[in-house]
């Protein structure tokens, strides 16, 4: 029981950063008065924050069904195997994990308009959703 609990809790903030990750990328108006620099910082930072969240979902959910995955890597591989990431996103989330981690070294504006062009992409969205959609019906 404990075990579900502490999904619960971990899909809890996933669900949040996903709300806010949604806010950012496909409410944009919201935020039409910032300057397009923050808008990229902030996005960037809404998708750090989403991708570790369901990555972290994944990983308690697999070690719940006694799969042990300690890279976001390694618990995206079981979690196709699983059925729980669709095959139309499986060469989509290497390029996640590339980004999440460029994020961490972003120094010019140029790198850091070219991870915002991508976290903005429909299929990036798309991806992330299924994961999120896939515990919601899950766990509610």
């Amino acid at each position: 029981m404990a075990e579900s609990e502490k999904l619960k809790r971990t899909f809890g903030k996933f669900e949040k950063a996903f709300e806010k990750f949604k806010e950012i990328t496909r409410a944009e108006h919201l935020f039409g008065s910032l300057d397009h620099d923050l808008k990229v910082e902030v996005a960037t930072k809404r998708f750090e924050y989403t991708f570790e969240s369901m990555w972290k979902t994944l990983k308690e959910h697999l070690r719940n069904e006694g799969i042990e995955c300690s890279t976001p890597l390694k618990c995206l591989k079981e979690a196709f195997k699983a059925g729980i990431v669709d095959e139309q996103h499986e060469s989509l989330f290497p390029e996640m994990i590339e980004k999440r981690n460029l994020i961490v070294h972003v120094y010019d504006s140029e790198q850091a308009e070219n991870i915002y062009k991508f976290i903005k992409r429909e299929d990036v969205f798309s991806a992330i959703k299924s994961v999120y959609e896939h515990f919601k019906r899950l766990l509610t």
